[in-house]
């Protein structure tokens, strides 16, 4: 363990995001000029994982400072070591928001994306090194662990559990307490745990980035939750295009056995912990628990009929508990600090906070955790800084493909599980799409539907048909061919789908096709009726048009038209031919003067 003492430290985020955008380049850099200037005994540079705000990386925080720069190039490090390392103000360039010299330099909980936040999962983002266990211990790493193995009985920490009012956050929202209390009270003479970590929703990357920031504390999790319920082993079963979660999750179970943390005899007690990594089949319907265990069995990952729950037969035929990573990483907090604590956040229903991936048509997209209860406004327009380029907040999309899309009139409604339930969205694992003013909610349902069309195991018949018929459906109303029966057709398979379907999964499919009928039918109506998409995104129902009163004949529409439909003589209006045009917008971008339209 490193004990020197250093008057600054700057932490590198080393997440995926920052990591693809050169961050390690960046450390490289740094360290290099730090040397240069004679610095590396005074300033040290230091890896994070996910920081949050992902797409200003790179990213570093210089602290005790609380400077945050972002956007960094390796050509900006010898000034910024200069400025801010040898003069000692902070180098405005990268800075957040560039200031003036007579502008005081917003600190990092000065930045709207940081201050609303909450952080109990998050707690160590950006502040340790991910790959260094004695970082995590100085944390209060662990403490949660050597409290329940010496100090607890397991009904007592299952007790704690349940008090805590803690909900699965992989989507379903089943109280944790009574999950592990059904496994305990099966007899068998061998359990075991699973950690789901096979995230697949479009957008999200929660899990991902946990795993890869902070592999320890969901590994102490997870071992506190094998003394509860007596188990010996357990398997993390991580998505396979996570390679970085997986060599961290690797590291770090290394890391705890060599510290006797996971193995034999932890704690000098008789109770006895292993930990395997299993890589995804990469299939989306593998994020259903019954699923998951078939994939781990070396099975085909499809989903099995309940009951028996896994609780009573799961692996192997054996009692098993499955929690996703974010709610294993809520226990050491839960344990240490208490139920009473951890039950002041949240609503009366759902306690806690949930980590969500902001992304999508918002200004500040990154990794946010909040307090359950928190208002959509809040997120989208506090943390999200609102929508890029003046454009109007149209929906956003909650709880994966089997989501639902909630509109602008239920903004203020508060995140938790029965609020968004009630919407007709779920919680999922938490990803947050937001769409402007420019997205066609039709076309939103189609490509929802389309994705699970391609993930369906096809074991069931109201997914295997069901859905394809779904998609059919919504392909000829996008396409301009919609009828008027159609839209009813679309919420009776919806509604048969619901009620039918084997696994979780399928019974939420529906769920993009049934919220944007209840809350944009008008747009429906407008694609069947009156052949016209109104967010000018379907090709088959739009038409470009170059208006004679802003055209000053700049030829740049005509260059850039792939079939060169468009003509007309230099500073004279030009004129696009419907019948050779593709619909593919690239003379709208063209244009600098706002002269062509869509109708």
């Amino acid at each position: 363990m490193n004990t020197k003492r250093f008057r600054t430290n700057i932490m590198i985020c080393a997440g995926t995001s920052c990591i693809s955008n050169k961050s390690m380049e960046i450390r490289v850099a740094l360290e290099a000029e730090l040397k240069k200037r004679n610095l590396e005994n005074e300033v040290q540079v230091v890896i994070t994982g996910c920081q949050g705000f992902c797409e200003k990386g790179p990213i570093a925080i210089v602290q005790p400072d609380g400077i945050f720069y972002q956007l960094l190039e390796v050509d900006d490090i010898p000034m910024l070591v200069e400025e801010h390392f040898l003069k000692g103000r902070p180098y405005r360039k990268c800075m957040y928001v560039p200031t003036d010299s007579d502008v005081p330099v917003p600190k990092l909980m000065e930045i709207e994306f940081f201050k609303h936040q909450m952080l109990v999962v998050l707690k160590n983002r950006g502040r340790m090194d991910p790959e260094n266990i004695d970082e995590y211990i100085a944390f209060d790493g662990y403490q949660a662990l050597a409290k329940a193995v010496n100090d607890m009985a397991p009904d007592k920490i299952i007790a704690e559990v349940e008090k805590s009012g803690l909900r699965g956050r992989g989507g379903g929202g089943f109280p944790t307490g009574i999950k592990w209390r059904l496994a305990k009270d099966v007899e068998s003479d061998i359990k075991y745990l699973i950690c789901n970590a096979d995230e697949g929703d479009p957008g999200a990357y929660m899990d991902r980035s946990i795993l890869e920031s902070d592999p320890h504390s969901v590994l102490e999790g997870m071992a506190i939750g094998a003394y509860a319920i007596g188990a010996q082993e357990g398997y993390i079963y991580v998505r396979d295009e996570y390679p970085l979660a997986v060599e961290r999750i690797k590291r770090a179970i290394e890391q705890a056995k060599e510290y006797g943390l996971l193995g034999e005899g932890i704690f000098g007690s008789d109770f006895n912990f292993d930990l395997h990594v299993v890589r995804g089949g990469g299939a989306f319907v593998c994020g259903e628990e019954t699923a998951l265990i078939a994939s781990i069995e070396g099975f085909p990952g499809r989903p099995r009929t309940r009951p028996p729950f896994p609780a009573e037969r799961g692996l192997w035929g054996k009692p098993t508990n499955n929690n996703n990573v974010e709610t294993w990483a809520n226990i050491p907090t839960i344990i240490l600090r208490g139920a009473d604590w951890y039950r002041q956040i949240g609503t009366e229903k759902s306690k806690g906070t949930k980590v969500f991936s902001l992304v999508g048509k918002i200004n500040n997209s990154g990794l946010v955790e909040v307090p359950m209860g928190i208002s959509l406004r809040e997120i989208i327009f506090g943390i999200g800084g609102g929508i890029p380029d003046g454009k109007k907040f149209k929906a956003v999309q909650s709880g994966g493909p089997s989501g639902g899309c909630i509109p602008e009139s239920l903004l203020d409604l508060p995140v938790d599980y029965e609020k968004l339930t009630e919407a007709g969205a779920i919680m999922g694992s938490g990803g947050l799409i937001v769409m402007d003013e420019t997205t066609c909610m039709v076309n939103v349902a189609l490509y929802f539907i389309n994705f699970l069309v391609d993930e369906s195991c096809g074991k069931c018949v109201p997914c295997r048909v069901g859905l394809i018929r779904m998609k059919e459906i919504l392909e000829k109303i996008t396409n301009g061919n919609g009828e008027e029966n159609d839209i009813a057709v679309l919420e009776a398979l919806s509604d048969t789908i619901r009620k039918t379907a084997l696994c979780a999964l399928g019974a939420t499919a529906a769920n993009p096709v049934l919220t944007t009928l209840r809350y944009f039918k008008e747009e429906y109506i407008a694609h069947v009726r009156d052949k016209k998409c109104p967010a000018g995104v379907c090709k088959a129902l739009i038409s470009f048009h170059i208006s004679e009163e802003k055209c000053i004949g700049c030829t740049a529409c005509a260059k850039t038209c792939p079939v060169q439909c468009i003509s007309g003589e230099r500073k004279k209006p030009h004129v696009i031919n419907q019948d050779a045009c593709t619909r593919c917008g690239a003379c709208k971008e063209a244009c600098r003067f706002d002269a062509i339209t869509i109708a």
